[in-house]
């Protein structure tokens, strides 16, 4: 492939309280797709972001084309033929897919907008590459899929030669990875190099040429794709020996703890979103609902929540009725949630680590007294524990910001506050979404071990590998309606597939 697109040499970024990037060196060739791996906090989106022009680094150069070059900010990136999908996304909500796409890079003759010029490339580039949207509806209202295409596009519409995926896959389908694993390959027999932050071994091992990994913000080594296995990569990564089986002993259902009931949940058009749905999950068991993104599993998570309102049917928690209570009145009676969106509905970013863990509960006894001043001493304590227990990764412990921290750290922080609160019912949505393959075994496990210990798990998962591993129980989800239940020892992921997309259906 000859000489190197990009060189990050020497790089060293430091935050208070931690060193992100410690003398790390980083060689991408043209042509290549080079995977970089590492725990969540290792420091590979810091090291994409000083590439990007998002920090600058304290020590190190960066050479492109062989050439020293100075990146103070993104401008100076995309100067430079460098574009970047953020690992969440960088767009604004209130404007149409096309806008986002162009904006900052609108074609302007006489002082006068081409959009239809704009259109027009942005639409040969989505039939070219796959990437399928539609131009003018508002980014508020669509999947998080399609939210990446219009990143990957915008990308593609400044004509970058050098594009960094930071966890690319993270809130995409099954259908929607094996597609974007042929873009990338498309892209890179076209001569674009690609930098491609993930921690899916097996994506890595499909679709990279090279592997770099990372830990603790140092660098560890970098190998050939082709002559490594995902157990050697996650040794590396994580530096012990990982295990990719889940074990646990079979399920003794008990009593009835969700109980839902011809549920049906507004969707954003005429349709309905969730169509009289009904199911139960017991104390002791693991029940998953899967289906391709946009189906209604979100909306239906919202209406157990309390989100969103029904529009009928009811919902029962130990037998009393909370289909019109309020989140808190749920969340005080037992229920605990790990959102989808960590950023929207899972914390206050700009709050510290510790204020985000007392979230739902600061108004307890506990740590607020009795004239409603809050007792630093007794959430500082509560938390410090919190991380030890649940390997939080931050640079000044509790009073961290949580803005800074890595996306799996923000979500280690998410679970521990949830499971802590002892529930009855954990609703799990995409509990492993952007978090390292030592984590996933953590989080795994924390799940069987809340089920062994008599609580209901409602799992909500587009990861098949998860689906099949994990739940005792299997509900697929299409068009709003449950289409099949399954035992995942007695269903194949083919089987699976075809009720995901609605070729097949039974009466749930």
């Amino acid at each position: 492939m000859g000489e190197y697109a990009v060189e990050m040499l020497h790089i060293t970024k430091r935050f208070p309280g931690i060193v992100a990037n410690d003398d790390i060196t980083l060689q991408l060739k043209k042509g290549e797709i080079h995977a970089l791996l590492g725990e969540n906090g290792a420091g590979k989106s810091t090291l994409m972001s000083v590439l990007f022009g998002l920090y600058q680094a304290e020590e190190g150069e960066i050479h492109k084309d062989g050439k020293k070059v100075e990146i103070k900010n993104p401008n100076d990136a995309n100067a430079l033929g460098i574009g970047m999908v953020h690992q969440h996304f960088k767009l604004v909500e209130c404007f149409s897919v096309l806008d986002n796409i162009i904006l900052g890079a609108e074609p302007v003759q006489g002082g006068f907008l081409k959009k239809d010029d704009a259109r027009k490339k942005v639409m040969e580039l989505s039939n070219r590459y796959h990437l399928q949207i539609d131009p003018d509806a508002k980014v508020e209202n669509i999947t998080v899929g399609m939210q990446q295409r219009t990143e990957i596009l915008k990308m593609l519409y400044r004509d970058n030669e050098i594009l960094i995926f930071d966890e690319p896959t993270a809130v995409l389908t099954v259908q929607e990875i094996e597609e974007l694993m042929q873009i990338m390959k498309g892209l890179a027999k076209e001569g674009k190099s690609i930098l491609f932050i993930s921690h899916k071994l097996n994506e890595i091992m499909e679709v990279s040429d090279r592997c770099t990994v990372l830990r603790k913000g140092k660098y560890v080594g970098t190998v050939e794709t082709k002559d490594t296995t995902p157990e050697k990569l996650s040794a590396m990564m994580v530096g012990r020996n990982v295990s990719f089986k889940v074990e646990k002993k079979p399920a003794e259902p008990g009593d009835v703890v969700l109980d839902v009931k011809d549920m049906t949940v507004a969707g954003q058009n005429k349709k309905d979103a969730v169509q009289d749905v009904s199911f139960q999950v017991r104390k002791g068991e693991i029940v998953c609902i899967t289906g391709i993104d946009g189906n209604g599993q979100t909306e239906l998570v919202y209406g157990l929540s309390g989100l969103e309102p029904l529009k009928s049917g009811s919902i029962h928690m130990n037998g009393k009725d909370i289909t019109k209570v309020s989140v808190r009145e749920r969340s005080t009676s037992g229920m605990s949630h790990i959102p989808e969106d960590r950023h929207k509905h899972g914390l206050v970013l700009d709050y510290s680590l510790e204020d985000n863990l007392v979230l739902q509960r600061y108004f307890e006894p506990q740590f607020t007294s009795k004239a409603g001043l809050m007792k630093r001493k007794e959430i500082r304590e509560y938390s410090d524990s919190l991380i030890e227990e649940y390997d939080i990764r931050s640079g000044q412990g509790s009073s961290t910001i949580v803005r800074s921290m890595s996306g799996g750290n923000q979500q280690k922080a998410i679970i521990a506050r949830e499971i802590d609160k002892n529930p009855d019912l954990l609703i799990a949505v995409q509990p492993t979404r952007g978090v390292d393959i030592g984590a996933i075994e953590s989080i795994h496990r924390q799940l069987i071990e809340q089920r062994d210990a008599g609580k209901a798990v409602l799992l909500v998962s587009l990861e098949l590998d998860e689906v099949m591993d994990v739940p005792d129980r299997i509900l697929v989800m299409y068009e709003g309606r449950l289409v099949g239940e399954f035992k995942p020892d007695e269903v194949t992921v083919e089987e699976l597939g075809l009720y995901m997309t609605g070729a097949k259906k039974q009466e749930v």
